[in-house]
């Protein structure tokens, strides 16, 4: 599990998309507080979904090989294969000039709850959903088992916080450097997809087959 939680979280919080959304928010008239607001909400919908996850396991992970721990393998089975055509259908199509997003022109009109949808909408849900079969395998009774739930939602957002606070105590600073890193992950997102697709993808589907089949 720990392995698991450690690659998804980087996964989800080296993202070109939501991490060149983030950016652009900062910048923005009133930017840290939009910031903010997107980070609790990518918090919130994290720690919601480990929450349902543990609400119906009762935070006792199933025994091994049987139908619940099964079904959890399975489905990370089906993501990681989910995740490697998608990167290799990525990897294969044209490339193609994308045309900005519309809330991208009036980024400086948007409002506080618009930026938390955002961050809700931009989530990349099937590593979201890979990790939420993971954590399947928590054991609440276990402190160490805690603190890891606890990092791994850090880590899956530990991109966003220090640009975030990058922001906060160095604005001028923050600006030019991440303007910089806003320029150069719009010029590789396609590259970081694909890669983080198949790299993950890769694992989870590994991972889950040796465990079914063990």
């Amino acid at each position: 599990m720990v392995l698991d939680l450690l690659l998804i979280g980087t996964g989800i919080t080296l993202g070109p998309l939501h991490n060149s959304a983030f950016i652009l928010l900062l910048s923005s008239e009133r930017g840290v507080r939009k910031g903010l607001a997107f980070i609790l909400a990518w918090l919130a919908s994290l720690v919601l979904v480990i929450a349902g996850v543990l609400l119906l396991t009762g935070g006792t992970p199933p025994g091994r090989n049987t139908a619940p721990s099964s079904a959890a393998e399975a489905v990370k089975l089906t993501i990681g294969i989910s995740l490697v055509v998608y990167g290799e259908l990525r990897r294969r199509r044209p490339r193609v000039t994308r045309r900005q997003p519309k809330w991208m022109a009036r980024v400086d009109s948007i409002s506080v709850w618009t930026a938390a949808g955002l961050a809700f909408l931009l989530q990349p849900w099937g590593l979201v959903g890979a990790g939420a079969a993971t954590v399947v395998q928590a054991n609440l009774s276990d402190a160490a088992t805690t603190a890891l739930l606890f990092g791994y939602c850090l880590l899956a957002s530990a991109s966003l916080l220090v640009m975030e606070l990058y922001t906060a105590f160095s604005p001028v600073a923050a600006g030019a450097a991440l303007g910089r890193m806003r320029m150069w992950v719009d010029g590789h997102q396609e590259q970081a997809i694909v890669l983080i697709c198949l790299l993950v993808g890769l694992w989870l589907t590994g991972n889950s087959i040796d465990q079914l089949v063990s």
